[in-house]
């Protein structure tokens, strides 16, 4: 299965309130943490008694997402806090440190699988007949999975949470691992035990492969990397647009969890006074952070030369240089 990308894109770059995005997290997030008991549960447990590698695996995957379910809450609390003397900017990037702890959740976990299916593989005279049990439980917890996941997913993209996101492809590769599990049941049942080992390893390098792309993607916001060019563009667009703006240059956006800190230099009219300036660039960040999820836009006012006024006279007739 291919990483995918965290995107909380969508045409409508207006930002949500923060309280409709804490609550949304919250309820999306108990969800997770309900259908998870079940699972793990069901699948350790079966697994266990129906001598299935690849469920128990399956199972461990599903019981490190209730991790990843308290890791959120917990960053969802924290990123709720309000700007203060230590954290003038919020606490917004309590989502992507929550993120990047995601990211080694799965990567743990996808290593430890990875050993044990390995174990398992130089010994395959140790590999049991499984019980058919296993692979009626690795189905509906292939079907819970994939619910939960596009559950989760649309909850994340209506906030525009990459927290969320992430937690959400958490869930899609639990039930990715759930169809190679039972793939790998299946043909332990048709005389091949060793596919059910087999199952165990692929479910634990996908599991691998995931938790290192959300984490490095997560160390980069946490770098301060840009928001992508599409979004750059719509903000210099919206600054443009604002009355009284004759150009734009400069802008640099970072990342701030799921917000956005943004810096830009505006040219206005440079017969205007220091006020009438000020204004202007007040305007400008008032229309950013209404229409986009920028957090605060900080501006550069800059004088913009009218092609049709000799400047260098003027100058020449005020008072010397020196």
């Amino acid at each position: 299965m291919p990483i995918p990308t965290i995107n909380t894109e969508s045409d409508d770059d207006s930002p949500i309130p923060p309280a409709e995005r804490a609550a949304a997290a919250s309820r999306s997030t108990w969800v997770s943490v309900v259908v998870n008991v079940v699972l793990s549960t069901a699948q350790i447990v079966v697994g266990v008694l129906s001598k299935s590698q690849g469920l128990i695996a399956d199972g461990l995957h599903s019981l490190s997402d209730l991790v990843s379910d308290f890791v959120v809450l917990i960053a969802n609390r924290a990123s709720q806090k309000d700007a203060d003397a230590d954290h003038p900017y919020g606490h917004n990037r309590y989502e992507t440190a929550a993120s990047l702890a995601l990211g080694a959740i799965l990567l743990a976990v996808g290593v430890g699988m990875l050993w044990s299916a390995a174990v398992k593989l130089e010994n395959p005279e140790t590999i049991a007949q499984v019980h058919i049990v296993a692979l009626w439980v690795a189905l509906g917890a292939l079907v819970a999975k994939e619910l939960l996941f596009r559950y989760m997913l649309a909850v994340a993209k209506r906030v525009k949470s990459s927290m969320l996101v992430a937690n959400a492809w958490h869930a899609r590769s639990d039930a990715a691992s759930s169809l190679v599990v039972s793939v790998g049941i299946v043909g332990n049942l048709l005389g091949y035990p060793i596919l059910d080992p087999i199952a165990a390893l692929i479910v634990g390098f996908m599991v691998a492969k995931m938790g290192w792309s959300f984490g490095w993607d997560a160390l980069h916001d946490l770098m301060d990397r840009a928001v992508d060019e599409a979004e750059a563009a719509a903000i210099r667009a919206t600054i443009r647009d604002t009355p009284g703006v004759k150009a734009v240059h400069d802008i640099r956006t970072r990342k701030m969890g799921d917000m956005i800190v943004a810096d830009a230099h505006i040219e206005v009219d440079a017969t205007l006074t220091v006020e009438q300036g000020h204004d202007i660039a007040v305007e400008a960040r008032k229309r950013v952070m209404l229409r986009h999820r920028v957090l605060n836009l900080m501006t550069h006012v800059d004088p913009w030369k009218r092609p049709d006024l000799d400047h260098g006279a003027v100058q020449r007739s005020g008072p010397p240089l020196t």
